[in-house]
């Protein structure tokens, strides 16, 4: 019994189904596409929208023209701006050291295995983090009062003047208070993680070799958990040039001490809300997101480099 095959047109090859290759190349599009849209939509539509506003600026005649660089231009002759990157560029010198030399104690005391109640100690350093920034202003915002708050109490019963931790010589040291008493429990985490994986191989030959406690913290710890130092130093830069919720909230406890160009952040929300300079302040914004991150940039290089 002879089969009868379809005719197939002259010149045309028949169809072939697509090659295994071709298939595993679409496939991986399909795991990384929602990524991949995501990171799009909440990344870089933003940036891209704030880069089209800076390049406009809006007049009462002529309404929005395009202005091109200008706004960059106004935003380096900003003294009030170079004012608040310098107000931040000192509470990042003053408070991170200090908030991250505590983490470390605190991390180093953990591991040490010789703290009775680490659990409950561990959990207590940790749960101030859990706590809304704007919660945590506020409840420090009233201890700090001098009329109204802790403070105020303290002078009425002993008699006393206390300085007021709000006033403008102050105020930015309430400010890193604040931060501190946040973020210490944060960075005592990372730390920490990093110091319980090293091999303790290492602490038993130390000990063979009759090594101290110190001497192990400065020639295995400190050396091994280098990277997480770096990244809990970049995180601490980022989140001081980016200083909003604290002043915010204080403001209105420290209206003299606190104005709203206090931090470039705030100077931002503060263009774009009550100054209706849109265009501006996305200029603004853009610049100081460059300026952080060309520092948490050479900060990593300079971490990481081998034998820093």
């Amino acid at each position: 019994m002879t089969t009868l095959q379809p005719p197939v047109a002259a010149g045309r090859r028949p169809s072939r189904p697509p090659s295994r290759r071709s298939r595993r190349s679409w496939a991986g599009w399909g795991f990384i596409g929602p990524f991949v849209t995501v990171f799009a939509l909440v990344f870089l539509a933003p940036l891209a929208y704030s880069i089209y506003l800076s390049l406009f600026r809006e007049q009462l005649i002529g309404g929005t023209t395009f202005v091109g660089l200008d706004n960059y231009q106004q935003a380096l002759r900003d003294e009030q701006f170079w004012a608040a990157l310098a107000r931040v560029s000192l509470f990042l010198a003053v408070q991170v050291p200090i908030m991250l030399g505590i983490a470390l104690l605190v991390a180093l005391a953990l591991d040490s295995g010789r703290l009775y109640g680490k659990d409950f100690f561990r959990i207590s350093v940790f749960l101030p983090y859990a706590v809304p920034a704007v919660v945590a202003s506020l409840m420090w915002g009233f201890m700090y009062g001098s009329r109204f708050g802790l403070v105020g109490d303290i002078n009425a019963a002993l008699g006393v003047s206390l300085p007021d931790p709000l006033s403008p010589g102050l105020v930015l040291a309430s400010i890193g208070n604040i931060v501190t008493w946040e973020f210490v429990g944060y960075n005592m985490l990372i730390f920490y993680s990093a110091l319980r994986v090293i091999p303790h191989s290492l602490y038993e030959a130390a000990q063979i070799d009759g090594a101290g406690q110190w001497r192990v913290i400065a020639a295995i710890k400190l050396p091994a958990i280098r990277g997480a130092l770096v990244i809990a130093t970049i995180f601490s830069i980022i989140g001081s040039f980016q200083l909003f919720n604290e002043p915010a909230i204080l403001q209105k406890l420290a209206p003299n001490a606190i104005t709203t160009d206090y931090t470039p952040n705030y100077y931002t929300y503060s263009l774009s809300f009550s100054g209706q300079q849109h265009n501006y302040s996305a200029t603004v914004a853009i610049v100081m997101g460059l300026i952080t991150m060309v520092v948490a940039y050479a900060v990593q290089l300079r971490g990481m480099r081998k034998g820093a």
